[in-house]
């Protein structure tokens, strides 16, 4: 028995195909991220980066960052000039959404580096298993469900942007829709590489020497010394007491663990709400109350060891009207991130968020590898583009998190969504803790997000409820239907009858999971 929920469907069974022959959480949620480089290959992919939270039976938790670090190390390192950066404007939600790819816009890539060292120290089974499922699929292709398409259709410029992207998205001249199959033969090859030479291919073997020489000619800033310098950091979870229930999360210099930290204190200052009307405005309080932390300070205090010791005198001074409602946020329209979470029939559970941001459209010659476009995020680049320092890592909103009662843990969580992920982690908590829903209902629950100071209002949320958000003085912004936009969760969990699992049906997520008999099912 156990479950993996993930973006997509193939993503999914993929991990539960590696539980099927015998592997853990760890080794699922590695498949499966690894899968998702094909089935959902905007994404995420080798040219990514993320982080992974694991408990094993026996009660050890671990995470691991493999975030993007910013590139410029060695005698041929650049800082990035921000004029090197492509532009593209996107409607989206009733306002213009602009991007930042190309070249210049690619951070050092991490997944491979983490999917190996998680799979080597916190797995059961060898990396050319884990990998085998990605390479079958990407060797079939990927048919596009209608909600791949639609993502598609959005990051179409950034998709068609060098040629060696235009091949795989639109072969033939026309973007592929809905329907139509997409192709990864050279990918296929690169996973196949990956997992019978290991991640140190991509450190100083032939795939970090392809990623190298291509951006060197394209005017990349990622250098071999900056692919030989990365380092898999481990770090301590953030713990959050919340309800007599404990979240283990991804702690600074991340901050959506942080954010989603604050947002918790803020429900927990009142009593679990009485009904719908009583769930939104408490979670749109929580979740403005938030974002006024993020003040000027905020992004350098990140990287200081007492972070959320000034986090939580923010919050002190925010109770006495000291706060601003916080920098305005973007409103990217889908932020490309996924997550896959596990739970294991001895009790392991395990999450990885990774994120190609809305990625680069540079695809290195020969080997299908999407790169991501992070120095070009500005979520990431509060301060300005280009002002990072080399080598250090940069910051995320992704949090994958364990909820844990007793000390024994509950479920494993996390979301795609760039900023609206907090607000989807946050919203499928509480439904649970709060409202005790099952794992799916959590999700499918319509949702809010406070942004600035406005609401977005996802469509199916309750009429009474919005009317009391604008009774509340906030400015509306009103959905008609579930979106993308409000983020996409995947929960594994402990249920009374086993594991149980759900994928976020609004980027056609998906749970699998493994009968007694060892077959592979949809959920």
């Amino acid at each position: 028995m156990g479950v993996v929920a993930a973006g997509h469907r193939l993503t999914a069974r993929a991990g539960a195909e590696i539980l099927a022959r015998g592997g853990g959480a760890v080794d699922a949620v590695c498949a499966a991220a690894l899968a998702g480089a094909v089935a959902e290959s905007p994404l995420t992919g080798p040219g990514a980066g993320g982080f992974l939270i694991a408990r094993d039976p026996g009660g050890r938790t671990t995470l691991l960052d493999f975030f993007v670090a910013v590139p410029g190390l060695g005698p041929a390192g650049r800082r990035l000039d921000p004029g090197d950066l492509r532009s593209f404007t996107v409607p989206f939600g009733g306002a213009d959404q602009e991007f930042h790819i190309g070249p210049a816009s690619v951070g050092v890539p991490g997944l491979v580096a983490g999917v190996g060292e998680a799979v080597a120290r916190l797995g059961r089974l060898p990396l050319a298993e884990i990998v085998a499922p990605a390479v079958r699929i990407a060797g079939e292709g990927v048919v596009l469900t209608r909600e791949a398409a639609y993502l598609h259709a959005i990051l179409g410029e950034m998709l068609t942007a060098t040629p060696e992207a235009a091949a795989v998205y639109a072969p033939g001249g026309r973007l592929l829709g809905a329907g139509d199959r997409v192709r990864f033969p050279d990918l296929a090859g690169t996973l196949r590489h990956i997992g019978a030479a290991g991640p140190a291919t991509f450190r100083d073997g032939v795939l970090a020497a392809a990623l190298a020489d291509h951006m060197a000619a394209a005017g990349g800033l990622v250098t071999r010394e900056d692919l030989l310098r990365y380092e898999v950091v481990e770090r301590m979870p953030l713990r959050v007491a919340y309800r007599g229930a404990e979240l283990l999360t991804n702690p600074p210099p991340s901050s959506g663990g942080a954010l989603i930290a604050a947002a918790l204190h803020e429900m927990e200052a009142g009593p679990p709400p009485a009904d719908e009307v009583g769930h939104y405005r408490a979670v749109a309080r929580a979740g403005a109350a938030a974002n006024a932390l993020r003040d000027e300070a905020f992004p350098d205090d990140l990287w200081e060891e007492d972070f959320m010791e000034r986090l939580w005198a923010r919050r002190a001074a925010a109770g006495r009207g000291g706060a601003s409602p916080g920098p305005p946020e973007g409103r990217k329209p889908a932020g490309s991130t996924t997550h896959v979470s596990a739970v294991d029939a001895d009790g392991g559970m395990a999450g990885l968020s990774s994120s190609n941001g809305s990625g680069s459209g540079v695809v290195v010659p020969g080997t299908g590898v999407l790169l991501n476009n992070m120095l070009g995020e500005e979520d990431l680049n509060p301060g300005g583009f280009g002002r990072i320092a080399p080598g250090r890592r940069m910051t995320s909103m992704m949090a994958p998190s364990l909820l844990l009662r007793d000390g024994e843990p509950v479920l494993v969580i996390g979301s795609a969504g760039s900023n609206r992920l907090r607000s989807a982690i946050l919203q499928t908590l509480v439904a649970i803790v709060d409202g005790g829903m099952g794992a799916a209902d959590a999700v499918r629950r319509p949702r809010v997000h406070p942004e600035g100071r406005g609401v977005d209002v996802e469509g199916g949320v309750p009429g009474a409820a919005a009317d009391a958000l604008a009774a509340d003085g906030h400015e509306l912004r009103r959905w008609g239907e579930m979106n993308l936009f409000f983020g996409g969760v995947s929960v594994a969990a402990r249920g009374p009858g086993g594991p149980e699992g759900a994928g976020d049906p609004r980027r056609g997520g998906a749970a699998a999971a493994v009968t007694r008999s060892g077959e592979v099912i949809d959920i």
